[in-house]
């Protein structure tokens, strides 16, 4: 086991293949249906999908407590390990402070023993891409200093970048989580929005049809290759053919294969939607390419 190990919370919406092979430990969120709560990493995204577009009433969501953090993060100091935690930006949910409260309490019994919290400062593939930038640090064999810089670089605004269309702005303004996009609320519920994650939520274009919000994409694309964010994701809700379809153009634009192709999970999806489709990218030498 490498001397430094990644940890993050459930919000990445990773491929359990792709979170395996980077041995990444997870903390799961939690998603509340009355007096029912589940964790986000047990869920069956169709069952729970359905369930959100039939449903009167949204969900909540809850962050992880400092107990669940803890039940992570001891196991590993115990054995020696070294901790890079990175998680949803801060702005939109107070699991990293949650995370920052468990790795003090932590390392107090272990004061040989090193818990670095990393803010990603964006969510689902954008955090997805700054654990890979962590990762790939931590493959090379760089130190704890080291991985921490290739982390923060990640997320910061020279390192990822995500652009998500959305099927609608309700469910975004239903559950609180538009951030500076509410500006497009009322006749714009029936536009589809483009927004991306810096920090919060923000709008980027609006466009009238799928149609539009797709080729709205395509056109992000070229954009990445402009900013040099050629290393490339792609995530939707609900949307596998949509996804697929926009991989094609993807494989054809950067002549690489994606760092993943996923869906969202159900702590972000409760506030997206199903039908949300996305593209990101990040300068490939972040995550050794």
């Amino acid at each position: 086991m490498p001397p430094v190990t990644l940890v993050s919370d459930s919000t990445h919406s990773m491929p359990a293949a792709l979170r395996t092979e980077l041995g990444l430990h997870e903390v799961s969120l939690y998603v509340n249906h009355g007096t029912r709560t589940e964790r986000e990493a047990e869920m069956d995204l169709q069952v729970f999908y359905d369930r959100l577009r039939t449903g009167d009433k949204l969900p909540t969501t809850s962050q992880p407590s400092i107990g669940d953090f803890l039940a992570v993060y001891e196991p590993l100091l115990e054995a020696g390990q070294d901790v890079v935690s990175v998680h949803i930006s801060g702005q939109i949910s107070g699991t990293v402070e949650t995370a920052r409260q468990a790795a003090e309490d932590a390392t107090s019994r272990f004061p040989d023993r090193r818990i670095e919290v990393v803010d990603s400062r964006t969510v689902a593939g954008g955090l997805a891409m700054v654990l890979l930038a962590s990762a790939s640090s931590i493959a090379a064999g760089e130190d704890l200093d080291t991985i921490v810089a290739r982390t923060e670089a990640a997320a910061g605004p020279d390192g990822n970048q995500i652009w998500f269309a959305v099927d609608t702005l309700e469910f975004l303004r239903k559950g609180g989580r538009i951030g500076t996009a509410s500006a497009w609320i009322g006749g714009a519920l029936k536009i589809k929005p483009i927004l991306t994650v810096d920090g919060e939520v923000k709008p980027v274009e609006r466009v009238r049809t799928s149609g539009r919000a797709f080729q709205r994409l395509v056109t992000a694309m070229d954009e990445l290759t402009t900013l040099g964010k050629t290393a490339w994701c792609i995530q939707h809700i609900q949307a596998h053919a949509e996804a697929e379809r926009l991989a094609v153009v993807g494989r054809e634009h950067f002549g690489s294969e994606p760092l993943m192709i996923s869906e969202i999970g159900a702590v972000v999806g409760t506030y997206a939607g199903p039908g949300l489709l996305g593209v990101g990218g990040l300068p490939p030498a972040l995550v050794g390419r």
